[in-house]
C-alpha cells in the first residue's frame, strides 16, 4: 500500500479550522477566554472577518486535500473543526455584552499571534530557509505547547511580574533622574530602554548559564536542536516570570513612559522570534549592530567553546561591554544545536516543566 503523501493544504486546514472552534469559544466566553488588555487592541468586525477567513480557508484546503488523497485524516481534522465551529455560531454568533471578571485567559492572543506569525515566518523560511526544514520538524507540537502557555497565560503572567516590579520600584525610586529620563523624547526613551533592558538581560541570562540551579531551568530552552521562529517559544513559565520581571524592573525604577516601554515590549516579541527563526539571510554589517538570526543561533549552538557568548537579545554591543561577543567573521553557521548533554532535558512539555524540581544530577551549563 503507498504510504499517504504529505500535504500543506491538509495541514494549513487544520490548523485554521482548530483555531476556528478556538475563535468561537472566544466569542462565547470573552469574559473568560480573551484578554481585556488585548481586546483593546482589536474591533469585533476585525474579528468576524478573521473568523471567517478562517473557516473558508479551512474547509476549502480540506476538501482539495481530501479529493487529492492527501493526508486524509488531518484534512478530516481541518473540515470537522470547522463545521464544529460553524454549528456552534460561525463568524455570525452572537456576541452579549462583556462583563468584567477577576482573571481570564488569553485564548485571542494565542489564535492572533500564532495565525500572523505563521503567516509571516512560515512562507520566508521556505523562501530563505538556512536549513530545509518543515513546520512539522521534530518535537514542533512541544514548542506549540510552549507557545499556548506563554500566551494563554498572558495576563497571570504580567499580574505576577507588574505587582513584584511594582513593589520594588516604589522602594528604590530616584526622582532626580526619573525626571531626567522623562525629559526626554519617547523615541530617545525607547532607544536607551533597549540598552538598559539588554543590559539586565544579557547579565541575567550569563547567570541563567553560569549558576546550575538556574541552568535547570534555562536548559530547557537550549534542548531545541531545531531552530525556526517556534523554537524561541520553549521557555521554562518560571524563567519567563524571572526574565520577564528582572528585564522590567530597571524600565520601571527609572521612570520610562510607558509608551516608550510598550515599543520595547513589541520589540522583544519580534526581535525574539526573528533570532531564533530559520533564516539564512547575510545583512553584512547590520549584524553588529542588532540581534539577528546568525548571531543568536552561534549562541544555540552545539558547541562548548559557544557556551559563554552572545548572551544579548537586541544589541551585540551589550556582550561587546560583558567580553562575550563572538560571531565568525567568514559567515559561516553553527552544524547543529542543542545542549551538550541531551540526556539533561526530558521531552516534552509537562517532563521539561518538571525536571529542574528532580533529584537528578544537572550538567552546568555545558561547561
Amino acid at each position: 500500500m503507498t504510504p499517504t503523501r504529505r500535504s500543506w493544504m491538509a495541514s494549513i486546514s487544520a490548523a485554521l479550522g482548530l483555531l476556528s472552534l478556538v475563535a468561537v469559544a472566544c466569542f462565547h466566553f470573552p469574559e473568560w477566554l480573551t484578554s481585556r488588555d488585548f481586546r483593546a487592541v482589536y474591533s469585533e468586525h476585525f474579528a468576524r472577518r478573521l473568523l471567517l477567513a478562517g473557516l473558508v480557508a479551512a474547509f476549502v484546503l480540506g476538501t482539495l486535500a481530501i479529493l487529492r488523497g492527501r493526508d486524509r485524516r488531518v484534512a478530516l481534522t481541518g473540515v470537522g473543526s470547522a463545521t464544529l465551529a460553524v454549528l456552534f455560531g460561525g463568524a455570525d454568533i452572537q456576541l452579549d455584552a462583556i462583563g468584567q471578571t477577576p482573571w481570564s485567559l488569553g485564548l485571542d492572543w494565542f489564535v492572533v499571534s500564532l495565525l500572523f506569525s505563521a503567516l509571516v515566518f512560515i512562507p520566508l523560511e521556505k523562501a530563505l530557509g538556512r536549513i530545509p526544514q518543515s513546520p512539522l520538524r521534530p518535537e514542533w507540537r512541544t514548542d506549540i505547547g510552549y507557545f499556548f502557555l506563554s500566551h494563554v497565560l498572558v495576563q497571570f503572567i504580567l499580574i505576577v511580574v507588574t505587582t513584584w516590579t511594582s513593589t520594588v520600584a516604589a522602594l528604590a525610586a530616584f526622582p532626580p533622574l526619573q525626571a531626567a529620563i522623562q525629559w526626554l523624547p519617547t523615541w530617545a526613551q525607547f532607544l536607551l530602554a533597549v540598552l538598559v533592558a539588554d543590559l539586565a538581560q544579557a547579565s541575567l541570562h550569563r547567570a541563567y548559564h553560569r549558576v546550575p540551579f538556574l541552568w535547570r531551568f534555562h536548559a530547557v530552552h537550549h534542548s531545541s536542536v531545531h531552530m525556526d521562529w517556534l523554537a524561541g517559544s520553549r521557555m521554562h513559565l518560571l524563567e519567563i516570570l524571572l526574565t520577564r520581571g528582572f528585564v522590567l524592573l530597571p524600565l520601571v525604577v527609572l521612570g520610562f513612559a510607558p509608551g516608550a516601554i510598550n515599543a520595547y515590549v513589541i520589540l522583544v516579541g519580534l526581535q525574539a522570534v526573528l533570532a531564533h527563526a530559520n533564516l539564512g539571510l547575510r545583512f553584512g554589517w547590520l549584524e553588529q549592530v542588532l540581534v539577528l538570526p546568525r548571531y543568536h543561533h552561534w549562541h544555540h549552538a552545539r558547541r562548548a567553546d559557544f557556551v559563554d557568548a552572545n548572551y544579548a537579545i537586541h544589541l551585540p554591543l551589550v556582550d561587546r561591554l560583558m567580553g562575550t561577543h563572538r560571531l565568525p567573521a567568514d559567515g559561516s553557521w553553527p552544524e547543529s544545536y542543542g545542549i551538550l548533554d541531551p540526556a539533561e532535558v526530558p521531552r516534552g512539555l509537562w517532563r521539561q516543566h518538571l525536571a529542574p524540581f528532580l533529584p537528578r544530577k544537572v550538567a552546568r551549563s555545558q561547561e
